[in-house]
């Protein structure tokens, strides 16, 4: 055998495994159709006042004093009645405890209190799982019991975005700012966005809740010239000739670019969002009915005759929101967001636009890119709706009704 050959029979056979290894266990093969989802923390660092800071440490001590409350409570009662206590059990006794403690637990964020007995509920399903781990072996090392917790080794509280907690992104600068209950609102050096709403259009491809513009490409567009020239050719070929196979073939080869390149543009743009956005929040737009032709509306005063329905206008939106490619792209996001462990959200996009995302209000629309708000004057049309957008999917703080 040439030494080529015996070469490439090695190569090939090591990128193989056998199906005794895989079945043994002693290879785990990747699950590509079936990804799972990766969770990941984002640290930004915070800007606390010299008040704050007191209040912080007074946050994490009281939360700290009902951690250890919570775990002397199921201690005693496996010691004395040989009872395991849930998580249900003591939150339901959240509220009795902060009224009895309105200066100390009931200042606190509800919320954020759960999460800290939840917090425990899975230190105990942990030691829960150790201990059955350590009967299946036998004899062996004795599972460690969870321990209380002292102030100096109690550094987090968890808190749920609109509950006791709200997050303010960084606009044009990159100050952004949090606000805790019982704590206040510190300054926070951002330098990533957490969470991002776009608004999707056709003069704009999509514009983002931060200000961020990304222009419309337009590939249909570009190629139009092109692509009318073959079809005209074609309709003037003999059918059946050669030389009308040959225009076809290139007109679909034609169509076959466009596709492709708007492909790849909504997968460059998708990937630069799920890369930069834990959170992502779209309209859930309807993009077969709103590219649906106008009906002919019948002239009463004259048989056999039609009223102007702007059927023309209608078209050459329709082809632009086509050529766009929006459910192409909302498709697309979603499957990167879901390997890479991110959020998209999305809302109804009735009143995104028109609607003042400062109060709430109507606005009137002179120009398609501008909105008047009658109270905070006028503004990006666009960026009004991102922010809109991301406020209904409970995303940030504003006015707009976050169910609408």
């Amino acid at each position: 055998m040439p030494a080529w050959k015996c070469q490439y029979r090695a190569v090939r056979s090591a990128g193989k495994w056998s199906r005794q290894a895989v079945a043994s266990g002693a290879v785990t093969p990747i699950n590509y159709t079936n990804p799972v989802p990766m969770r990941r923390a984002y640290k930004f660092r915070a800007y606390p006042t010299r008040p704050q800071e007191g209040r912080a440490v007074r946050l994490l001590a009281d939360h700290c004093d009902l951690y250890n409350a919570a775990l002397m409570e199921r201690r005693e009662a496996w010691q004395m009645r040989n009872k395991t206590i849930s998580y249900q059990a003591q939150s339901a006794q959240l509220k009795d405890i902060r009224g009895a403690d309105p200066d100390g637990q009931g200042r606190h964020s509800f919320t954020a209190q759960q999460q800290t007995l939840r917090r425990l509920a899975t230190v105990f399903a942990a030691f829960f799982d150790r201990v059955k781990a350590a009967e299946g072996v036998g004899e062996g090392k004795k599972p460690g019991y969870p321990r209380f917790k002292p102030y100096q080794r109690f550094s987090q509280v968890r808190f749920v975005n609109g509950d006791g907690a709200r997050w303010q992104p960084s606009g044009s600068h990159q100050w952004a700012y949090a606000t805790f209950q019982a704590f206040g609102t510190v300054k926070v050096r951002q330098y990533r966005a957490v969470a991002v709403g776009v608004d999707v259009g056709v003069a704009r491809f999509l514009t983002m809740s931060d200000g961020q513009v990304v222009a419309n490409p337009r590939f249909l567009a570009a190629s139009a010239e092109v692509i009318a020239d073959l079809q005209r050719r074609k309709a003037r070929a003999r059918p059946g000739s050669g030389n009308r196979k040959r225009l076809r073939r290139a007109l679909a080869r034609e169509w076959r670019k466009v596709r492709d390149r708007r492909r790849d543009f909504h997968h460059k743009t998708t990937r630069t969002l799920v890369d930069s956005c834990d959170a992502i929040a779209l309209e859930q737009l309807n993009t077969t009915g709103m590219t649906r032709s106008p009906a002919p509306a019948p002239d009463p005063g004259r048989p056999g005759g039609f009223l102007p329905n702007q059927a023309a206008a209608k078209a050459g939106l329709n082809k632009s929101i086509l050529d766009a490619g929006w459910y192409q792209f909302r498709t697309i996001l979603v499957g990167k967001a879901e390997s890479a462990g991110r959020r998209v959200v999305l809302v109804n996009p009735a009143g995104t636009s028109i609607t003042c995302y400062q109060c709430g209000q109507r606005c009137v629309r002179p120009r398609q890119d501008t909105v008047i708000c009658p109270e905070h004057g006028a503004m990006d049309a666009d960026v009004n709706g991102a922010r809109n957008i991301f406020t209904r999917a409970g995303l940030g703080s504003g006015q707009a009704d976050a169910t609408a």
